[in-house]
């Protein structure tokens, strides 16, 4: 018989997860505690390990790109609202691939129903785990669901929890969140804008820092911009308390750019917006017995490390491998699978630090270092972008 795994959380680390396993012989089943599947979502840079798990996957030709032609352009503000040529999020090393949340999620879900035999995997909306009890060779789990508030049992020969930073199966097999859950002492505010920045082309982004508070706009090819508030706090329970876009207000008081004041105003149209505290997760190993986290839920690289997306999809995709190359032994291909990935996420979440001084300058000793260094390398990307026109046979007709 086929195994059968539980795999908890519709987002980007559950379907890598439920596609690797299906790939590997196993029949997943995945639930999601939300009534209906996500979409849309804000920005994500795919870089290069993540573009080949999609590949992995099957679902590249399904993930639709959004980068602007050449990179795009990338602006930096000053103090008085002054605008310089900079280095934006697309601009770092291993060409990103700019895409919103929605996009990856979108190819997944496509790449759910592409099983050999022509059959969806099993999705059970509005149901997530209440209780755990692994017994050796099988997981016994009590679900719940959301909307009969009915609750069965069902047997698995695994438990893979990717269902993020506040993660029920964390918590369930692993313990409290306090155990695991580093505040970072920072909150962030996501939305989709309506258009571009007054001012600025259709496909432009731009960064406004400032010591201990930022607003960024990442341009796409085909959509309109996304926004991102960023900024420091000691105080993290107080920021809940209160209208958040009042506080937002107070927080952004006297920087006064024509970028801040543009995403401030659409904020009070937008009809949605993400506005949560940034945290990482700190795990000594990412499984017990016949339990697996995955995604955010086991290691939460964080916004500012750029890799949340693309270690989802990895992680999801590498699991199956270990599945599929240790069939007889899951706590051995667990095992494997921990090993290989682990020193490539500790060192993204260490480099988390220093990118969050890029998003976000912690004073303002940090804020004139980063921008001298955005600068420079806006300076030399514009320059490989002049060497690589005049050796184009373009470049050199224009040039004699």
């Amino acid at each position: 018989m086929r195994k059968r795994a539980l795999v908890v959380g519709l987002g980007i680390a559950g379907m890598s997860a439920a596609i690797g396993l299906r790939a590997a012989g196993w029949t997943p089943v995945v639930v999601e505690r939300a009534p209906e599947r996500r979409q849309g979502g804000y920005f994500v840079g795919l870089l290069p390990d993540g573009r080949q798990a999609a590949i992995d996957l099957g679902i590249a030709d399904d993930l639709h790109t959004r980068n602007p032609a050449d990179g795009g352009r990338a602006w930096e503000l000053d103090r008085r609202g002054n605008r310089a040529p900079g280095l934006g999020f697309l601009h770092q090393p291993g060409q990103p691939a700019a895409v919103v949340r929605g996009d990856i999620e979108a190819a997944l879900w496509q790449g759910l129903g592409r099983a050999g035999t022509g059959a969806r995997i099993d999705v059970r909306f509005a149901t997530r785990p209440v209780e755990l009890s692994d017994a050796g060779d099988i997981v016994r789990v009590l679900l719940r669901d959301g909307g009969t508030g009915e609750e069965y049992r069902e047997e698995f020969d695994l438990v893979v929890g990717a269902d993020g930073l506040r993660s029920d199966v964390r918590r369930l097999a692993f313990g409290p969140h306090a155990r695991y859950i580093q505040d970072w002492d920072a909150m962030i505010c996501a939305f989709q804008l309506p258009g571009q920045v007054p001012g600025y082309d259709d496909q432009d982004s731009i960064i406004s820092a400032r010591a201990g508070r930022a607003a960024w706009v990442f341009g796409f090819a085909d959509r309109a911009p996304t926004a991102l508030l960023t900024y420091r706090t000691a105080d993290i329970s107080g920021q809940f308390t209160g209208d958040r876009i009042e506080r937002l207000r107070s927080v952004y008081s006297g920087m006064d750019d024509p970028v801040v004041r543009y995403v401030l105003d659409e904020l009070e149209r937008a009809p949605e917006f993400l506005f949560d505290s940034v945290h990482q997760v700190r795990m000594p190993r990412w499984s017990t017995g016949r339990v697996v986290l995955v995604g955010d839920a086991a290691w939460c690289l964080n916004l500012y490390s750029g890799m949340g997306a693309t270690s989802a999809l990895r992680g999801g995709a590498e699991l199956g491998k270990a599945l599929r190359s240790t069939p007889d032994d899951v706590r051995a291909a667990l095992a494997a699978w921990e090993a290989a990935l682990r020193p490539s996420i500790l060192r993204h979440q260490r480099i988390a630090h220093l990118k969050q001084q890029m998003f976000v300058p912690s004073g303002r000793g940090t804020e004139a270092v980063r921008s001298f260094v955005l600068r420079l390398g806006g300076a030399a990307r514009r320059r490989q972008l002049a060497r690589e026109l005049s050796a184009s046979p373009a470049g050199s007709g224009r040039a004699s």
